[in-house]
């Protein structure tokens, strides 16, 4: 996953790690990194640090650069960044910041299923779930839509499927930003991403996206958990996905025409890949309404998906959806950059916010929530490898006050897709899952051995960091009992 860094890092206390903005030449703010001793140790093995610090040069950024316990290498800004920018100092956005994979996310639908109806029938239902939701690389679906409704989700997200039977208030009103960035510009998308995206909306796709049935094993916070409907020994089905070969062309498609935008506005990158322009300018206007369009296209490809999954298991019990209560928990995205206000040195100021890897974590009162959510905080979904657990955390008014409302996203990985394949040679990682109770498919030969369990951090760990760091609180563990991939 990349060298060791030789970058000067101090601990701060026991959950928070400090790279001074002494540290090296055009650092703008520190870095700040949160993680305990014993994931420091696998985080200073690699480059990832490297980037925050690079993150921290950028014009405008405001805070700290920051990093959360799940960060490894990505491309420009570190997995599990956060970075907030200054819009009237100059701020930039930068694609790096975002990822190729605009707005993956995630998706929690809870039900009235009980874990020992389902547990016999799990092979069954995996089948099913298999059968009925297209996943793997460049796989299409079963919604095709036209150029003139692909702009429509552009525009407008999951809300346009509500539109068309798709999607109802309550998914829309448990979704983050109601499953709709304004401002997306379907005209700065390329007629090759919409090509790309024609027949991939409403598709899972590959890498480490899938679709988990999963029981909730323990609650830790009951009021909260009792506001979104879930009870131990009940099931759940997390849906993890993004915006298909849609986002990643407008992804492409930006970082070439950035090229030239830093030598045009005076801005000196210490790493190209971090080509970015001033949010308030014709380019950085110009990538951001292609991104949110990206954005509302993901939102819109997890609506089908809940669709999809939601039609599943009503046929494989034989039940209506109302009568199964799959109802949504929440939807979040976590590769995204969003201009929100903000509290800086006591004053609010507009800001551009970018989470790549990290998923955002408001606090109790915050507006921008629905009345079921408002005074709990928003739903944080993180989930964990195929093997461990996911957990539901809720955000709070400490993450507003230092991540701009940020935390974690997942365990993060240590080991690359390639070296997760070495390792799984001669072993066979579904029957592994079967043996600890999880039934697993794949589409790809190389599905299960690039997300097996050993190629990922531990999640407790992770979620105790940002916990005991005070970014979020617990509300329950979810169990892995059958998984879909691509």
């Amino acid at each position: 996953m990349g060298k060791a860094t030789n970058i000067r890092i101090e601990q701060i206390d026991e959950y928070r790690w400090r790279i001074p903005k002494d540290s090296r030449p055009g650092m703008r703010v520190d870095g700040i990194i949160y993680a305990d001793e014993k994931l420091m140790s696998h985080i200073r093995s690699e480059q990832a640090v490297e980037q925050v610090a690079n993150v921290a040069t950028l014009p405008g950024i405001v805070g700290a650069s920051l990093a959360m316990p799940d960060i490894h290498w990505g491309y420009g800004f570190c997995i599990g960044g956060v970075a907030a920018m200054d819009i009237e100092a100059g701020g930039v956005v930068s694609p790096g910041g975002v990822g190729y994979d605009i707005n993956c996310g995630v998706r929690l639908l809870r039900s009235d299923l009980d874990v020992e109806q389902v547990r016999p029938q799990m092979k069954a239902l995996v089948d099913q779930l298999f059968r009925d939701i297209p996943c793997g690389v460049g796989v299409g679906g079963k919604f095709k839509f036209s150029d003139k409704e692909l702009r429509k989700i552009c525009l407008d997200g999951a809300k346009y499927l509500a539109e068309i039977d798709l999607a109802d208030e309550d998914d829309l009103a448990a979704t983050e930003a109601g499953g709709a960035l304004s401002g997306a510009d379907p005209d700065a998308v390329s007629s090759v991403a919409y090509r790309r995206g024609r027949d991939q909306c409403g598709t899972l796709g590959a890498g480490n996206h899938f679709v988990e049935v999963q029981s909730v094993e323990e609650i830790f916070d009951a009021h909260a958990a009792e506001a979104m409907g879930l009870v131990v020994g009940k099931i759940c089905v997390m849906i993890h996905s993004g915006s298909r070969g849609f986002g990643y062309q407008v992804c492409d498609d930006a970082i070439k025409s950035l090229r030239k935008a830093p030598a045009q506005f005076g801005i000196d990158l210490p790493d190209r890949q971090l080509v970015c322009a001033p949010v308030d300018s014709a380019p950085g206007r110009r990538y951001l309404g292609a991104m949110r369009s990206a954005a509302n296209y993901a939102w819109a490809n997890r609506q089908l998906l809940a669709h999809l999954a939601r039609k599943a298991l009503a046929h494989h019990f034989k039940a209506s959806v109302e009568s199964l209560g799959l109802r949504q928990v929440y939807d979040v995205a976590h590769n995204i950059a969003k201009i929100e206000m903000h509290e800086v040195d006591g004053k609010p100021r507009k800001l551009c916010v970018h989470r790549k890897g990290a998923t955002r974590a408001f606090g109790p009162g915050n507006e921008e929530l629905s009345e079921r959510y408002r005074q709990i905080g928003q739903p944080v979904l993180i989930p964990g490898d195929m093997g461990t657990a996911s957990y539901v955390l809720v955000g709070t008014a400490s993450a507003m006050r230092e991540t701009f409302g940020s935390t974690c996203h997942g365990a993060g990985r240590v080991m690359s897709r390639k070296a997760a394949i070495r390792a799984a040679a001669g072993r066979r990682i579904d029957a592994e899952l079967a043996d600890a109770g999880i039934i697993a498919r794949a589409r790809g030969r190389s599905g299960l051995a690039e997300e097996q369990p050993d190629a990922y951090k531990d999640i407790h760990n992770v979620v105790d960091v940002v916990v005991s760091a005070g970014l979020a609180r617990k509300v329950a563990r979810l169990k892995p009992m059958g998984v879909i991939k691509g």
